[in-house]
């Protein structure tokens, strides 16, 4: 399918600017085990209120099987997930009759109208999966996340506001998160009407809430849940798993998809084969 080629030389850019990160740059604060190395299964570190602090660099699973600190890292692997949100789930994502016959479509004509062939933001809840390197930070009332891709971020506010009632739809949407012990809980709503929320174009339409449950489980591993409720694009909510690891020693550099961009003017041409 082209779609994954195209989103292959995607993350084939993406992977060039972590070679000019700043690389050996020390994190501080990294917990270390006797012998001096980092000690990534220790305890996650925790604010001033007690909460589990999720501040650092993440990063996906499955998008890059060397050591991150290794010279000459710049094998990339795409997530199944980025492929297809729902790979994990049995018998797939749940379509209702339509988006089941626009995913079709959009196979067909090889991801040439996915925003992401177009260099235009990966939206919520696709920028949970995609495999670029994301800066949070963390702080009272407001976690912010600042992704390499486009150079984007997102803001999920902690002060206590309510959702928009009529929110005015955007890529992220609009996102607000309470704790649940020490599982950050984040929902989103007022997302655009159809977009992609992976590579083989399944949609979510504007009644779609996205709920995300992030729990540290330790200084160098998160666990993310996913749910998707969007009654209009799918019989049934449907949740997946992901993990997030840890990236220390470096930080973020732009990564402009715009960029020498010399792709989209073969989009049609190629579709057409």
């Amino acid at each position: 399918m082209r779609t994954l080629t195209l989103f292959a030389a995607v993350l084939a850019a993406a992977a060039s600017p972590l070679m000019a990160q700043w690389i050996n740059y020390p994190t501080p604060g990294v917990p270390q085990t006797p012998s001096g190395s980092p000690n990534l299964g220790a305890p996650a570190p925790r604010t001033a209120d007690g909460k589990p602090d999720l501040s650092g660099m993440w990063e996906g699973e499955n998008t890059r099987p060397c050591d991150p600190n290794a010279e000459n890292c710049t094998d990339l692997r795409i997530s199944q997930e980025f492929v297809s949100l729902g790979s994990s789930l049995k018998g797939g994502l749940p379509y209702q009759p339509w988006a089941a016959a626009l995913v079709k479509s959009r196979g067909a004509t090889q991801g040439k109208d996915d925003p992401a062939s177009r260099c235009l933001p990966a939206g919520v809840p696709r920028t949970v999966a995609i495999p670029t390197i994301k800066k949070f930070i963390q702080t009272p009332g407001l976690l912010a996340v600042l992704d390499e891709y486009n150079a984007g971020f997102r803001q999920i506010f902690t002060d206590g506001r309510p959702l928009p009632q009529d929110p005015q739809p955007s890529w992220n949407g609009y996102s607000t998160a309470k704790w649940e012990g020490d599982t950050l809980v984040v929902e989103t709503n007022g997302l655009r009407d159809g977009m992609w929320i992976d590579a083989i174009g399944s949609p979510l339409s504007d009644q779609a809430k996205v709920t995300e449950r992030y729990h540290r489980v330790n200084y160098g591993n998160m666990v993310v849940e996913l749910t998707v409720n969007d009654p209009k694009a799918y019989t049934a909510p449907w949740t997946v798993k992901l993990s997030y690891f840890a990236v220390i020693n470096t930080d973020l550099l732009d990564y402009i998809c715009l960029e020498n961009e010399q792709d989209v003017k073969h989009l049609t041409s190629l579709a057409g084969k």
